[in-house]
């Protein structure tokens, strides 16, 4: 009777103290839950049409920058005239726009700095429709001075040797008209055929095809970030108008919003009124001055200032003041070398 009570009293303590150990043991932890999923940020992207402006423009640029002083004969200068009367002043505003913003893209700061706030679906949705409301909104977002200054300094290269061209030709518009000048004969005799090289002039005032070789590399470079060999610069704010439009296409095109299926708002983006009244104005005062002119060094004179200079002149005021990089700057024309130019 003893032994079978003093068995159910141990039995009964080896069970209290198993709960007690049972209690006292570390529960076994939750499995967290699964991290919610996100929807991966598009590649940049920009349109074909963007870079097929921008070639119109980088094409142009190079054509006036093959014009040189020292026409041998009167036919020279009426090559430059026609070489600089090919473009329609509409079309090379926007193409600089464009041109713009494929530099821009070739900022990492400013892509990376446009993109990390658009971490999710939502937040990116709110950005594109803030640039596309107010394209001021892409100036204000990290990284916008480096890009500006990748504008502002390769262009500025441009408007550097635009200018340099410009005052030699009109300076050898004053030089022709020396007695000891051989070319003086020719160079104040009347212009040939007056009225038709001025409605030559205005028939090649036209749309102009982009450059297919150029449109290919711009729209490479701009999609890939790379391959225009520029150097780092940055330019503060304020920015001017049409450069602001640069950078918000840039902008849309960092958050992957600037494809094919956004092109009306790129298209808009490329057209700026201070832009296109500066182009507008050149054309126009290329005319009259054609119309004015009677010797062949008057006709000089035109092509130096209405052409080449003017060309400078509203690229400058595109960019706005330049500003002095670190290093000197290498212009796009070192992708695609061009005898005698060295312009984009």
């Amino acid at each position: 009777m003893s032994q079978a009570f003093l068995r159910r009293g141990l039995s009964v303590a080896a069970i209290a103290a198993a709960a007690i150990l049972a209690s006292c043991s570390t529960p076994e932890p939750e499995a967290p839950p699964p991290p919610p999923v996100v929807a991966p940020l598009p590649p940049v992207s920009l349109n074909q049409g963007v870079a097929e402006a921008a070639s119109i423009y980088v094409t142009y640029v190079r054509q006036v920058g093959s014009i040189k002083a020292g026409f041998p004969d009167a036919e020279s200068i009426q090559a430059a005239v026609r070489t600089g009367s090919a473009s329609d002043p509409v079309q090379l505003s926007r193409g600089m726009i464009a041109y713009g913003s494929i530099l821009a893209l070739q900022s990492p700061e400013y892509v990376a700095g446009v993109r990390q706030f658009a971490s999710t679906p939502a937040l990116r949705q709110q950005m594109i429709a803030s640039i596309v409301a107010d394209p001021a909104y892409a100036a204000t977002l990290p990284g916008a001075d480096a890009a500006a200054g990748l504008i502002a300094s390769t262009m500025g290269k441009d408007i550097e040797a635009l200018t340099a061209i410009a005052e030699a030709v009109e300076a050898d518009a004053y030089t022709i008209q020396e007695r000891r000048d051989p070319r003086r004969r020719w160079a104040v005799s009347p212009v040939a055929h007056r009225d038709t090289r001025l409605q030559s002039a205005k028939t090649l005032s036209v749309p102009q095809l982009p450059s297919a070789e150029d449109s290919a590399r711009l729209f490479a470079a701009a999609n890939s970030g790379t391959g225009l060999g520029l150097t780092p610069a940055q330019r503060s704010a304020p920015f001017t108008p049409a450069m602001v439009n640069s950078l918000a296409i840039a902008a849309l095109a960092a958050l992957g919003a600037a494809g094919d299926e956004a092109k009306t708002n790129t298209d808009a983006l490329t057209t700026e009124s201070n832009n296109e009244f500066c182009t507008n104005m050149s054309k126009l005062m290329l005319f009259q001055c054609l119309a004015a002119s009677r010797p062949s060094y008057e006709d000089m004179f035109c092509a130096g200032r209405h052409i080449v200079r003017d060309l400078a002149t509203c690229t400058a005021q595109y960019t706005g003041p330049t500003p002095t990089p670190a290093t000197p700057v290498v212009s796009i024309a070192a992708s695609t070398p061009t005898p005698g130019s060295g312009m984009n």
